[in-house]
């Protein structure tokens, strides 16, 4: 009996190819050959799968915020579950996105490789606005809770108070990559700008 093939984990498995490669070599060293090796597979699948390069790269885009929203929930659900403060939550969530090991490094690579891109690629810059809308939705949203918590000054703007905090956890993502993740306690800065608004 033949082998059922998992379309969606075949995809997926092309995507996350095409991750390693531009995370090591940038946008010129990738092509349909080199993913088609980095996956184990021939150029003739990934045509079948993917168009052209440009639904290959929203496709991986996609995936990679994807990966990185999973994460994100997981580390709520078991932060929640642990009874730590909002706070702590928020801390755990947000470091998923600092490139402190080497699969957050290759994460920070595609989202940032990817997102230069957007620039010029309408399908990217779709999925470019949707993650960055999402991340400010969540952070907001965990910071009302704060204030219903307690944790944060009930005049708080929660929408104000989340782009800071991003705009602190890009600066360091960015900071981590080009200075080396033991250069600096970047934990502790993120935990310094969430303390700013979080009040206990």
């Amino acid at each position: 009996m033949p082998r059922l093939v998992d379309h969606d984990q075949r995809r997926a498995q092309i995507a996350r190819a095409f991750q390693r490669l531009l995370a090591a070599d940038g946008f010129a060293g990738v092509s349909f050959s080199r993913v088609a090796a980095e996956a184990g597979i021939s150029v003739g699948l990934i045509q079948h799968y993917f168009a052209g390069k440009d639904v290959l790269l929203r496709f991986a885009y996609d995936d990679a915020v994807s990966q990185l929203g999973e994460r994100v929930r997981l580390r709520v659900r078991n932060g929640e579950a642990a009874g730590l403060s909002i706070a702590d939550v928020l801390l755990d969530t947000l470091a998923e996105l600092l490139p402190l090991d080497a699969e957050r490094e290759v994460e920070y690579r595609v989202r940032q490789g990817l997102q230069v891109q957007a620039a010029h690629n309408t399908g990217l810059a779709d999925v470019a606005r949707r993650a960055g809308r999402d991340l400010l939705g969540h952070v907001t949203a965990v910071v009302e809770k704060g204030k219903e918590a307690g944790e944060v000054e009930s005049g708080a703007d929660a929408v104000l108070a989340a782009r800071m905090i991003l705009a602190t956890v890009q600066g360091l993502a960015d900071q981590v990559a080009f200075s080396g993740a033991d250069a600096f306690p970047a934990r502790d800065v993120l935990r310094r700008s969430i303390a700013a608004v979080f009040t206990r």
